[in-house]
C-alpha cells in the first residue's frame, strides 16, 4: 500500500495536467456567439492530432500500470497467507501425530489405519485426544480401534489394554459440548464424527477423503454398531441423541459385553401430548385425542404401579365376587352377572413408552410409577421424582385427589396409622381385603358414598364370617349430607339389615391403640373397640403441582381453576376431580365422580386437538348398596336444600341389577352419556298423591330447589332416565307441579 501511494504521489499531477488540457480543448472548440458549428472535431485524449496528445497517452499508461501493480501485489499477499496457514497447519499435524506415537500403551491396529484426531478442550477434561492417521483413509468397519489419551477423571492404563473410546460421560456431555479445536487456532481439520461428541455439537472442517469413524447417527444405534469392539456399553450411553440432559449417571465405567442402558434413557424425552395421572379422565383423554388425531402420540405418567382402571368397582362389585382371586385378576361380574376386568384396556392396547417416538402410526403409552413432581409452564416441560426430564406440547392434569385423613389418626401416632386404611386405589382394595379375613372387627368412619358401600359390602361378607362391621358419621342417617332426612334414615335401616351396626352423631375425639386394639373415644363419652378403621372422609384436590406451574388453585372448593373449555394455561387442560369448572347453569363447581372424569377428559383431549368446546355437560353420578338398591343424581344434591320426592312402588325391574341387564353395563355413565334427551313423553298413567314420609320408598324422584328452580334430581332406583333429568335441569324453569315434571320419568309404569 505504501508504494502505490508513492506511486499515486508522482502521477497526480501529470492526471491534473492532462484534465486542465482536455478543458482547453473543449473552450477552444467553442465560438465567443456561443454559436456551434456544424462539425467541430472532439478532442479526444487517444486519438487528437499529432504532438497535442502525448499527455493522455501518459495518463492511460499510468493508470493501468497502477492498476496492474496492486492486483498482482493482492494475489501475491494472499497467497502468502495461503502458505502461511498451511504450514502451520502441516505442523500442529505433525506435532499431534509425534504425540500420539511416542504413547507406549495404546498400540494401533495395522490393517486399517486409524483416524487423525486433535486436541479437544472440554470442560471438565483438559484434553482429549486420539490418534490416528493424518492422511490416509479406510472404510468404516466395526473392528475400528482407538487410541483414546487420558482424561482428569480416568487414570492411563500402566499396560497395554484393548483399545477404548471417551467415557460415557464425554459421549452425554450436552450443549455446550467439547468442541474440538486447537488452542490458539481458529480452525483444526480433523472428522466430523469424533466419538467424544455428542450428536448436536459443532464439529470441526471435514476430511475431503472419506471418515474412518462411525458417523454420529452410527453411535446413536444400539450394538452391534461400528464402533469400538470391545466396548457396546459405551454406545449404549449415547442410545437416544435427543437425550440431551446429563444423565445421572456420567462416571458409568463401561464394561465389555454388558448391557449397562440406564432405565432413565426409556422415558422419551419429548411427547406431543403428556398426560399426567393415570385415571379415568387420563383414560379418556387419550381416548379422544387418538380418535380426532389417529397419528397422535400420548404419553400417561401416573405413580400407581398399574394401567388405567375405573375405580366404582373398587368399592362396589368386586367385593360381591366369589372368586377367591379376584385380588389377582380384578374381574368381576356386574350386577347383569357378566364379567369383566377392571381395566380400561389390556396391556397389548398400549405400546411401549421407549417405542413411542418411532412409532410410525402414534399410540398411546404409559410411564407407570412415576410421579411429576415439577413443571415448567415456559420451558413446557416437567420433571419426575427420579429427575428426568420431559417436554410437551400439549399437557393434560388429571392428577385427581388424595384421601382425607382425620386429623386426631395422623397425631395417634405410627401404631394407629398402620392399622388406618384410606381408601382410593387397587392396592387399598387388596390391603383391605387381605386385612378383613384376619381380624374380628372393622369400623368405617364416614357416613357418605365410599363409607356407605364398603359398609354394605362388608356387612354381606359378615353374613359368611364372624367379622364385625362399624359405621360411624357425624351425621343423623347415611348420606345425610346428600339424602332427605326421611330418605337418609330408611338408607339407614337398610345399611343395618346388611349386618352392619351404626353409630350416629359421633364426633371422634381420640384414637389409641391399647393391647393390639383400637380404641376410638367420642366427644359423647362412647367408646368403640376395632381392630382396623377405614376413613372414608372426602377426598381432597391433589394440586401439588400448583406452585411449581404458577397454575391458579381456586379457594372455595379446591382444585385448579379452569376456563369453560378446562384449560388453566394455553396449552395446560385439567380434567376429573382435580379441575374447579364454571357450570353455566349452576355456577362454580368441582365434582368427584366417574362420569365427570369420563367427560371431563374427554372433552380435553378435544380441545387439545382444536375442538375449542365449552364444557356444558351436567355430569351425573350413582351409588349402590349393593345390588338391590341404588340411585343416581345430577346436578346439585345437597340436603340443606329444599326438596321434593315423588315416589312410587317398586317392581323387580327397578334395581341396580336390572339396570345393568338393560344397559349391558355396569358403568352406567358409559351409556347415560352418550344419550340426549329430546321431548320425553310423560306417562299417561295417574300418578297418586305425592308421598314423602312413608316406609317404603321402592323407587322416585327427588327434586332439589333453589328459589323455586330444580338444581339437582336423585332418581331413586329408577335407571336410565338420565338424559331427562339433564335436561330438566338445563332448562331452568320454575315448576308449579312438580308431580306432573315426575310423570317424564314414567315412575308409575309398572
Amino acid at each position: 500500500m505504501l508504494k502505490c501511494r508513492n506511486v499515486w504521489k508522482k502521477l497526480a499531477p501529470l492526471a491534473r495536467a492532462s484534465s486542465t488540457v482536455c478543458r482547453q480543448n473543449v473552450r477552444r472548440a467553442g465560438l465567443p456567439n456561443g454559436r456551434i458549428p456544424a462539425r467541430v472535431p472532439v478532442a479526444h485524449m487517444s486519438t487528437g492530432p499529432t504532438g497535442g496528445g502525448g499527455e493522455n497517452h501518459l495518463y492511460v499508461l499510468l493508470v493501468g500500470a497502477a492498476c496492474l501493480g496492486g492486483g498482482i501485489y493482492a494475489y501475491q499477499t494472499i497467497k502468502g497467507d495461503q502458505q502461511r496457514y498451511q504450514d502451520r497447519i502441516n505442523e500442529i499435524s505433525s506435532r499431534s501425530q509425534k504425540a500420539a506415537t511416542e504413547e507406549p500403551t495404546t498400540p494401533i491396529q495395522s490393517e486399517p489405519p486409524a483416524v487423525k484426531a486433535s486436541k479437544t478442550e472440554a470442560v471438565p477434561e483438559p484434553e482429549t485426544q486420539a490418534a490416528p492417521s493424518p492422511e490416509e483413509p479406510s472404510p468404516p468397519v466395526p473392528d475400528v480401534e482407538l487410541a483414546a489419551a487420558p482424561s482428569e477423571t480416568a487414570e492411563p492404563p500402566p499396560e497395554p489394554s484393548p483399545p477404548s473410546e471417551p467415557s460415557p460421560a464425554e459421549l452425554t456431555e450436552p450443549p455446550p459440548a467439547p468442541v474440538v479445536e486447537s488452542a490458539d487456532e481458529p480452525v483444526v481439520e480433523a472428522p466430523p464424527e469424533e466419538a467424544a461428541e455428542p450428536p448436536a455439537a459443532r464439529v470441526v472442517e471435514e476430511e475431503q477423503s472419506p471418515p474412518s469413524e462411525p458417523s454420529p447417527a452410527e453411535l446413536t444405534e444400539p450394538p452391534p454398531a461400528p464402533v469400538v469392539e470391545s466396548e457396546p456399553t459405551a454406545a449404549a450411553a449415547a442410545e437416544s441423541p435427543s437425550a440431551e440432559p446429563p444423565e445421572p449417571q456420567p462416571e458409568v465405567v463401561a464394561v465389555s459385553g454388558v448391557d449397562s442402558t440406564p432405565a432413565s434413557l426409556k422415558v422419551p424425552s419429548h411427547t406431543p401430548y403428556l398426560l399426567i395421572g393415570g385415571g379415568t379422565a387420563s383414560f379418556a383423554a387419550a381416548r379422544s385425542i387418538r380418535a380426532r388425531d389417529p397419528g397422535a402420540k400420548v404419553l400417561i405418567v401416573t405413580d400407581e404401579p398399574d394401567l388405567p382402571y375405573m375405580r366404582p368397582p373398587l368399592s362396589k362389585e368386586l367385593w360381591f365376587s366369589d372368586d377367591p382371586s379376584v385380588t389377582e385378576t380384578l374381574r368381576f361380574k356386574q350386577w347383569n352377572g357378566k364379567e369383566r376386568s377392571i381395566y380400561f384396556q389390556p396391556a397389548s392396547f398400549y405400546i411401549n413408552p421407549e417405542e413411542l417416538d418411532s412409532a410410525e402410526n402414534g399410540g398411546v403409552a404409559v410411564l407407570t410409577g412415576k410421579k411429576v413432581v415439577q413443571m415448567d409452564v415456559r420451558g413446557n416441560k416437567v420433571k419426575l421424582d427420579d429427575e428426568t426430564e420431559i417436554s410437551y406440547d400439549k399437557c393434560l392434569i388429571a392428577t385427581g385427589g388424595v384421601p382425607r385423613n382425620l386429623q386426631v389418626i395422623e397425631r395417634a401416632g405410627e401404631e394407629v396409622t398402620q392399622k388406618t386404611t384410606l381408601f382410593r386405589k387397587i392396592d387399598d382394595f387388596k390391603s383391605l381385603d387381605k386385612v378383613t379375613r384376619n381380624i374380628k372387627s372393622i369400623t368405617i368412619i364416614g357416613g357418605g358414598f365410599l363409607g356407605s358401600e364398603l359398609a354394605c359390602a362388608l356387612g354381606r361378607r359378615s353374613h359368611e364370617s364372624d367379622l364385625e362391621v362399624i359405621q360411624m358419621y357425624p351425621e343423623k342417617g347415611n348420606m345425610g349430607k346428600v339424602l332427605p332426612e326421611y330418605l337418609s334414615n330408611w338408607t339407614t335401616e337398610k345399611v343395618k339389615r346388611e349386618g352392619v351396626k351404626v353409630i350416629t352423631e359421633a364426633l371422634v375425639k381420640s384414637v389409641t391403640c391399647k393391647d393390639d386394639k383400637l380404641e376410638i373415644q367420642l366427644k359423647d363419652g362412647r367408646l368403640v373397640k376395632t381392630d382396623h378403621i377405614v376413613a372414608a372422609v372426602g377426598l381432597e384436590p391433589n394440586v401439588d403441582l400448583a406452585k411449581s406451574a404458577g397454575l391458579e388453585v381456586d379457594s372455595d372448593f379446591g382444585g385448579y381453576r379452569v376456563n369453560a373449555e378446562l384449560q388453566a394455561r394455553s396449552n395446560i387442560w385439567v380434567a376429573g376431580d382435580a379441575a374447579c369448572f364454571y357450570d353455566i347453569r349452576l355456577g362454580r363447581r368441582r365434582v368427584e365422580h366417574h362420569d365427570h372424569a369420563v367427560v371431563s377428559g374427554r372433552l380435553a383431549g378435544e380441545n387439545m386437538t382444536g375442538a375449542n368446546k365449552p364444557y356444558w355437560h351436567q355430569s351425573m353420578f350413582w351409588s349402590d348398596l349393593g345390588p338391590d338398591v341404588g340411585y343416581e343424581a345430577i346436578g346439585i344434591v345437597d340436603s340443606s336444600l329444599p326438596t321434593v320426592g315423588v315416589f312410587a312402588k317398586a317392581t323387580a325391574k327397578d334395581t341396580p341389577k336390572a339396570a345393568t341387564e338393560q344397559s349391558g353395563t355396569g358403568i352406567r355413565s358409559e351409556s347415560e352419556t352418550e344419550d340426549t334427551a329430546t321431548s320425553p313423553v310423560a306417562s299417561s298413567t295417574p300418578a297418586p298423591a305425592m308421598e314423602q314420609h312413608k316406609d317404603d320408598y321402592g323407587k322416585g324422584v327427588i327434586f332439589y330447589l333453589r328459589d323455586k328452580v330444580v338444581v339437582g334430581i336423585i332418581l331413586w332406583n329408577v335407571f336410565n332416565r338420565m338424559p331427562i333429568a339433564r335436561k330438566i335441569i338445563k332448562d331452568g324453569e320454575e315448576h308449579a307441579d312438580l308431580n306432573e315434571v315426575a310423570k317424564l320419568f314414567n315412575i308409575h309404569e309398572d
